[in-house]
């Protein structure tokens, strides 16, 4: 491939994906499914005009990096001191439910695999993808209806982000023992010890950038240190510990969330990769789906997915709310809250396709789960939330 295909090919993703993004916003559903049908079209599936090539995914590797130091970079570690243990537990369990749910869901469709096989791990790799939750809908109702800092969204808000940080570290495992011959031991080892380092480097890290930050407060060396430190943690992962690269960069992200220069960090780390990087990682996605592969048992399949996942979300972190003291109705609320999945499913399903645990018909499902609860999230929490209103000094803030 020359470089004038390439130019033309770049030309067409990152312009159709601004197309479809924004015509999606305005459908009020994610920007994500806009891209993403925009691969669907321009790709293989429609029109043909884009292939999908090792370059492609090479860039969309990098948008990976880049979301999910993002993502680290949003967390707020001083909202997570405050949550409490209700907000822990809610997550826990949260993951806990849907990681379950999605390994039965597989397994009663493909058979029950003996543990330490492939298909075992593939059955787990498919419940992985069910537990991170894309909160940002969620909290954009929340915003609207003025309950984002009520009991309940705040709950939800804080339950969303340890949700997706105990989802990483349980990707980490399930990666880690993929290898039917693998060492348990050893694979443990290397995780808990990357952990380990990652806390006490990260705490140095952190002070040497912050008096860096203080000399040099919003200049343009701060993000380009930064994102290189987001690089090299992500190659220290992979390279050196046999973990994705994406938890390498989200952890990055945490280690520099609370420095004062964050969000100007975020700002132009999200210009690259909301302009460039993102779209050809989300464009790639639909470059990548095969609908040839997809017959009766997947549709089934499919349909059974969305199902469980979302369920799997109201039973989880819907009962265990009841121990914390709320009522049966926030208590669905909290579960609902936590129904939406986007980006982080997108990154852990094309992870999977990468390492050849599963195969790209599984995008099927995951895109169709994205986009059922973009839709549905909204739409009963505005119901729960009329029918029963909190009480006003749950949510001083409502207008």
């Amino acid at each position: 491939m020359n470089t004038i295909d390439i130019l033309r090919d770049l030309a067409i993703i990152v312009v159709c994906a601004k197309g479809f993004g924004l015509l999606a916003r305005k459908l009020k559903a994610p920007m994500v499914v806009g891209e993403i049908i925009a691969g669907l079209v321009i790709g293989p599936c429609l029109l043909n005009i884009v292939k999908p090539t090792d370059f492609i995914s090479m860039m969309a590797e990098i948008g990976v990096v880049l979301i999910m130091f993002s993502a680290g970079l949003e967390t707020n570690l001083q909202e997570l001191k405050k949550s409490g243990v209700a907000a822990l537990i809610i997550a826990c369990i949260g993951v806990l439910v849907p990681l379950v749910g999605g390994s039965l869901l597989f397994m009663c469709f493909y058979g029950f695999a003996p543990f330490g096989t492939d298909e075992f791990f593939k059955g787990i790799f498919i419940g992985c993808i069910m537990t991170a939750t894309s909160v940002g809908i969620t909290v954009e109702v929340l915003k609207e209806m003025g309950y984002l800092t009520s009991r309940v969204g705040q709950t939800i808000l804080s339950a969303a982000i340890i949700d997706d940080i105990i989802g990483i570290i349980v990707l980490t495992f399930v990666l880690g023992f993929k290898d039917p011959d693998s060492n348990t031991l050893l694979v443990t080892g290397k995780i808990v010890l990357f952990l380990v380092l990652s806390v006490i480097l990260g705490y140095v890290f952190y002070k040497l950038f912050k008096y860096y930050d203080e000399k040099h407060a919003h200049t343009r060396r701060i993000p380009i240190i930064a994102i290189g430190l987001c690089l090299v943690m992500a190659f220290v992962a992979e390279k050196y510990f046999g973990i994705a690269d994406i938890t390498g960069a989200y952890i990055a992200g945490i280690i520099l969330c609370n420095t004062r220069d964050a969000e100007y960090i975020d700002r132009k780390v999200s210009i690259n990769g909301y302009m460039f990087f993102a779209p050809m990682f989300f464009v790639g996605i639909g470059l990548k789906t095969d609908f040839s592969g997809v017959d009766t048992s997947m549709i089934l399949f499919s349909v059974g997915f969305v199902l469980v996942a979302l369920l799997s979300k109201i039973v989880g972190c819907g009962l265990v709310s009841k121990f914390f003291g709320y009522k049966w109705s926030d208590c669905l609320k909290i579960g609902v809250g936590m129904m939406t999945r986007g980006e982080v499913a997108l990154i852990i399903t094309n992870k999977g396709l990468g390492l050849g645990i599963i195969d790209s018909s599984y995008f099927t499902a995951v895109i169709l789960l994205i986009i059922v609860s973009s839709i549905v999230t909204p739409v009963l929490l505005k119901l729960l939330f009329n029918k029963f209103p909190e009480q006003p000094e749950a949510a001083a803030v409502k207008k």
